[in-house]
Order: C-alpha cells, then structure tokens, then sequence
C-alpha cells in the first residue's frame, strides 16, 4: 500500500517496486530508492487541475 504525505509544494508518495507506475519506473518523475521503498516526488505544478462538477439536477 502506497503511502502518500500532502506537502505545500506537492505530494511525497512512498512505495514499493511493484506499485509504482510506468512513468516512475522508467525516472520521468523524481524517484529515490532507499532499501526496498522508492519515494516519489510529484509537484503541485505536475498535478492534474481538477475539473469543477457540473451539478446536472
């Protein structure tokens, strides 16, 4: 189970080899490993913008 810490400059993910995405896999994103954990970075400017819900009723 991937554990995630909120950051004011992004998310701090931690996570073992086999939960981590393609993209960290291959270094796209910053990715340190430290024993068996890898952490991966993720910047607010990297994050998706939420789209606002259109309230249909």
């Amino acid at each position: 189970m991937a554990v995630r810490i909120r950051l004011p400059g992004g998310t701090l993910k931690m996570k073992t080899y086999r939960e981590l995405r393609a993209r960290e896999r291959d270094r796209r994103v910053p990715v340190m490993k430290m024993g068996s954990l890898y952490f991966v970075w993720r910047s607010k400017s990297q994050e998706p913008q939420q789209k606002p819900r259109d309230n249909l009723r």
